[in-house]
């Protein structure tokens, strides 16, 4: 078992990368396809997206449901432990915003079809 020295360092270590937390961010809204996931992530490779959310999934913060239908598809939301990241998110988020706001960011609209 990997050792750390403090809590951030394992909370990073779980989290970091630049699309982990986006990903988390995004299914904190609510339970989202791959493909709605890979509509509000533009910059991210299909292959990067892939690879995080097994990544999520394998940390326990992601829970994957394959549903059966006519057309089978896969939905993904938080789970349990990805539930307890909820206020961490929503204070990123909000950082994120009051910092455009100091200096001057604008946001992108995201690409929905």
């Amino acid at each position: 078992m990997k050792r750390y020295h403090c809590a951030v360092e394992l909370a990073v270590d779980v989290l970091g990368g630049k699309w982990k937390p986006v990903i988390l961010s995004h299914l904190k809204e609510g339970v989202h396809r791959y493909g709605e996931l890979r509509r509000r992530m533009p910059g991210v490779s299909e292959k990067m997206l892939t690879q995080h959310l097994r990544e999520l999934e394998a940390d326990g913060l992601v829970r994957r449901e394959s549903l059966d239908g006519r057309v089978p598809r896969v939905e993904y939301r938080l789970s349990e432990q990805g539930e307890r990241l909820r206020p961490a998110l929503q204070a990123l988020y909000d950082w994120g915003i009051q910092r455009a706001a100091d200096t001057g960011i604008t946001f992108e609209p995201l690409p929905f079809h």
